[in-house]
C-alpha cells in the first residue's frame, strides 16, 4: 500500500497564506457599501490609514500590486515615454507587459542586480530633443523580489529621487514588501516612502490578507488613478469585506514579519554544505532566499522532485530556486523544508549520475 504523502510545506511565495480565524471574523463582520460610489466605510478607513502610514495625502485600494504599479505608471507618463527601472524589476518582469500595453511606455534598465545608483540612473536619462523618448519616471523596488528580498538603501533612494525630481522626472516606489523593509531597516513606512511621488504596498504578500494592495500619493494623482482603475475594470462594489482583511493584517501581522525573516535565515543556514546548492545565509535580509544550483542540477527538475517529497518551491531561473517564508510556516517547518530539499538534491544527483553512466555495455 502506498504511503500517504507528507504534509505540504509551501515556500513558493508569501501569497499562498490562508486568512487567519481573526481575519475571517473581521471580513464577516465588515461594514460595507458601494465603493464605486465612494460609500464603503471600511475601504475609506483603509485608504485613510494607508495614506497616513505612507505620509501621503491619499491612497486607493486596488486589487493587486500589479494594478498599483501600473496605475502609478499610467498617472505619471505619456505613451512613448521611458521608465527607468532596476534589473529584474517586478513592473517589467512579472506584469505581463502591462506597461507597454496599457500606458505605451518602454522600460530602460539601470545598474545590475536589482538596484542602481544616481550616476547609473542619469546615464539612462534621454537628452531633451524632440527625436528622443521622454524619460518621465524612475521606479525602484523595496524589498527587491528577484534580488532575494534585499532592502533598498534609504540614502541612495533619496539621492535617486532628488536627482530625478531636479530633472522633472517622477519617482515611484514598488513597495509590495515595504512592510518587510520596515522591519529589516527599523524605518517607518512613511520614512521609506518619503522620497517618492507614489508608492504601492501589498496586503497579500507578507501580511497574509487574501487580496489587495494600495497606491498612495497626492490627492490629484490618486484621483487620476481612481479613473484608470475604473477604466481597467478594477472598480469594486462592497469591497469592505476585502479591505477588512487588509486592515486586520495591518493591525496584527506587521510586527511578526521578524519571525519570517528569522525563519528565512534559518532555512538558508540549514542548507549550508549541501552539495550542489549555493546559499549565502549572511545575505538573507528579509523573507526571501535565493538558491543557486550547480550542474547537473536544474531548477525545474528539482522543483518536481521536491514536490514529490512535500516541498513546494519556485524555479526563478534555469539554475535558481526561490523560497519565501510566511505566516503559514513555522520555524520547525522551515528546518524540515531544508531537510526535504537536501533529500531532493541527493535523489536528483543520483538520477543524473545514473543517466550519465548509461546502460551497461555487453562484453
Amino acid at each position: 500500500m502506498p504511503l500517504d504523502p507528507p504534509p505540504l510545506i509551501d515556500l513558493r511565495s508569501d501569497t499562498v497564506t490562508r486568512p487567519t480565524p481573526g481575519m475571517r471574523r473581521a471580513m464577516a463582520e465588515a461594514e460595507v457599501g458601494d465603493d464605486v460610489f465612494g460609500e464603503d466605510p471600511t475601504v475609506l478607513a483603509l485608504e485613510a490609514e494607508v495614506a497616513a502610514l505612507m505620509g501621503k495625502e491619499a491612497a486607493l485600494f486596488v486589487t493587486s500590486g500589479t494594478m498599483g504599479n501600473q496605475l502609478a505608471i499610467a498617472c505619471q507618463t505619456r505613451p512613448g515615454d521611458e521608465v527607468i527601472i532596476g534589473e529584474g524589476a517586478h513592473v517589467a518582469f512579472y506584469e505581463v507587459g502591462a506597461g507597454a500595453a496599457l500606458s505605451g511606455v518602454q522600460f530602460v534598465v539601470a545598474g545590475a542586480g536589482g538596484f542602481f545608483g544616481v550616476d547609473e540612473m542619469l546615464a539612462r536619462v534621454k537628452p531633451e530633443a524632440y527625436y528622443y523618448p521622454r524619460t518621465s519616471l524612475v521606479a525602484l523596488e523595496n524589498t527587491h523580489n528577484r534580488a532575494g528580498g534585499k532592502v533598498l538603501a534609504q540614502g541612495e533612494a533619496r539621492r535617486i529621487a532628488d536627482a530625478a525630481h531636479a530633472r522633472g522626472i517622477a519617482a515611484h516606489l514598488d513597495g509590495a514588501r515595504l512592510w518587510n523593509a520596515c522591519v529589516a531597516s527599523g524605518l517607518t513606512a512613511a520614512e521609506l516612502a518619503a522620497p517618492f511621488d507614489t508608492v504601492s504596498v501589498c496586503f497579500s504578500k507578507g501580511l497574509g490578507a487574501p487580496v489587495g494592495s494600495a497606491l498612495a500619493g497626492t490627492r490629484e494623482l490618486v484621483h487620476r488613478a481612481r479613473r484608470f482603475r475604473k477604466m481597467w475594470g478594477g472598480g469594486m462594489r462592497q469591497a469592505g469585506i476585502l479591505a477588512a482583511a487588509a486592515r486586520y493584517a495591518l493591525a496584527h501581522h506587521r510586527a511578526r514579519l521578524a519571525d519570517d525573516h528569522a525563519h528565512a535565515t534559518a532555512f538558508a543556514r540549514a542548507l549550508g554544505g549541501v552539495d550542489g546548492l549555493a546559499v549565502d545565509a549572511q545575505s538573507v535580509e528579509t523573507n526571501i532566499v535565493n538558491i543557486d544550483l550547480s550542474p547537473p542540477l536544474r531548477a525545474e527538475s528539482l522543483v518536481r522532485v521536491a514536490s514529490a517529497l512535500g516541498l513546494a518551491l519556485n524555479a526563478t531561473a534555469p539554475a535558481r530556486l526561490r523560497a519565501v517564508t510566511h505566516l503559514d510556516v513555522s520555524g520547525e517547518q522551515v528546518l524540515e523544508a531544508a531537510a526535504r530539499l537536501s533529500r531532493a538534491v541527493r535523489a536528483e544527483r543520483l538520477r543524473a549520475g545514473a543517466q550519465e553512466s548509461g546502460p551497461a555495455t555487453p562484453a
